[in-house]
């Protein structure tokens, strides 16, 4: 019998993790530009490695179901997915004071270049050229402020989860 790709309990934590991604934007909805969202990705990634993409695309997935597949929908395909090449990136071995800054130089990176990121979809779909995409770009910068200001300082919170869940996952990996 061949073993599974992923685990029932594997799919199961995933689903919650990424359902937990969803839950917490919705009620940071309030603070525009301000969630956990990054450090999430973040987080998962140290753990997960790879397979933090199943969380973050069941975040996606929620997102398009609950909120509306519409054409603000479509970068996220790619915008999560660069945070977490950028994450992969990231080296584990790092002490934890210099793993801390590299996750909160990534997650605040990401913040800050939101709307570049998300621009040229934006620019495609609404037919601008690359002028207009540029003072689309520019005309986003006060709301990536806020996006890389916030992302920075949840950033701050990844290393001291990170450390104690992965001795957790370690223990999971082994049943």
């Amino acid at each position: 019998m061949k073993k599974a790709i992923i685990s029932l309990p594997e799919a199961v934590l995933y689903a919650l993790l990424g359902s937990f991604m969803f839950a917490s934007k919705q009620v940071m909805e309030v603070f525009p530009n301000v969630h956990i969202l990054g450090m999430l990705t973040v987080l998962y990634t140290l753990l997960f490695r790879v397979r933090a993409l199943i969380p973050v695309y069941v975040f996606i997935l929620l997102e398009g179901i609950l909120c509306g597949f519409n054409i603000w929908w479509v970068p996220y395909l790619y915008i999560w997915a660069v945070l977490w090449g950028a994450a992969m990136l990231i080296p584990r071995r790092l002490k934890p004071v210099w793993l801390s800054l590299c996750c909160i130089a990534v997650c605040g990176a990401h913040g800050f270049l939101y709307g570049t990121l998300y621009a040229p979809f934006q620019a495609w779909a609404f037919g601008l050229n690359f002028k207009g995409m540029i003072a689309w770009i520019i005309s986003g910068i006060p709301f990536d402020v806020v996006h890389g200001v916030s992302n920075s300082f949840m950033g701050i919170l990844i290393v001291p989860l990170y450390l104690p869940l992965k001795k957790e996952v370690e223990k999971l990996k082994k049943l």
